[in-house]
């Protein structure tokens, strides 16, 4: 459980771009073209893959320095 901290900010704020790239990379599956249009948008058309990888160097920082 060193890794998954539900209660810190920091966590979240982790989670959020991974949620974000896993649901832009899954776009073909879902077809929510505009949604996902929309949260690439919001991170600068920022490939899936740099966002799911920022959020995993998050989670992998804090559970480091936690």
């Amino acid at each position: 459980m060193k890794y998954f901290k539900p209660r810190s900010v920091t966590w979240w704020a982790s989670m959020l771009p991974i949620a974000s790239g896993v649901f832009i990379a899954s776009e073909p599956l879902h077809g929510l073209t505009d949604w996902a249009m929309v949260v690439s948008s919001l991170f600068d058309d920022v490939s899936p893959a740099v966002l799911i990888n920022m959020g995993l160097a998050g989670v992998g920082i804090r559970g480091a320095l936690g």
